[in-house]
C-alpha cells in the first residue's frame, strides 16, 4: 500500500484509541534492519501523531535495558531501551509497557520506538518523520493533518 486515509490528529479520541496496523512497518539504524513487521498496533490520541507498537518476536536488534522509567495515564509505565546493531548504538530510543492498563493490554510485550533516534522508519512505502520535539514518540507521515503537539509551546495542552 502507497497511500494511507487521510486522517486529522485532532480528530483522534481521547482517552486515546488502539488499533491493528495493515501495513508493514520498517526500522533501520545505519545499513541494519532493527525490525520488520505486518503485525504491528498504533495508539491514537488527540493531537498526536500515531505512536506503533511492534510485536517483540519482530524486533531482530538487540535492545539493552536503561535506567529510568515514564508514567503515561492511559497506558501505565514504560521502561526503556538503547537499540545496538553491530557497531552502532541508538541510547534510549525505544520502550515497552510490560503490564498496561486493562484497555491497553494488547500492548504488552511490544516495542515502540523514536523514529528521530532510528535512520530510517516506513509505514507501508511512506518514510516517517518524528513527532515534533523531543519528548512524545509519534510517527508522522504525509497523510495526517492538524496540528500535532511536540513543537515549543504545545507540550502541555
Amino acid at each position: 500500500m502507497t497511500d494511507l486515509p487521510r486522517e486529522n490528529v485532532q480528530s483522534y479520541p481521547r482517552p486515546p484509541a488502539l488499533e491493528p496496523v495493515p501495513q508493514r512497518i520498517t526500522i533501520r539504524l545505519g545499513d541494519t534492519l532493527v525490525a520488520e513487521t505486518t503485525r504491528a498496533l498504533r495508539v491514537l490520541e488527540t493531537h498526536h501523531a500515531p505512536t506503533y507498537y511492534l510485536p517483540p518476536g519482530d524486533i531482530l536488534a538487540t535492545l539493552r535495558p536503561t535506567e529510568g522509567n515514564s508514567y503515561c495515564e492511559w497506558k501505565g509505565i514504560a521502561r526503556y531501551f538503547d537499540v545496538l546493531t553491530g557497531a552502532t548504538t541508538a541510547p534510549r530510543a525505544s520502550w515497552v509497557y510490560d503490564n498496561p492498563t486493562a484497555p491497553f493490554a494488547a500492548l504488552a510485550g511490544h516495542m515502540a520506538f523514536y523514529a528521530a533516534l532510528m535512520d530510517e522508519a516506513w509505514v507501508g512505502n511512506l518514510r516517517v518523520i518524528p513527532q515534533p520535539g523531543n519528548f512524545y514518540g509519534g510517527w508522522v507521515t504525509p497523510n495526517l493533518d492538524g496540528q500535532i503537539k511536540g513543537a515549543p509551546g504545545t507540550q502541555h495542552w
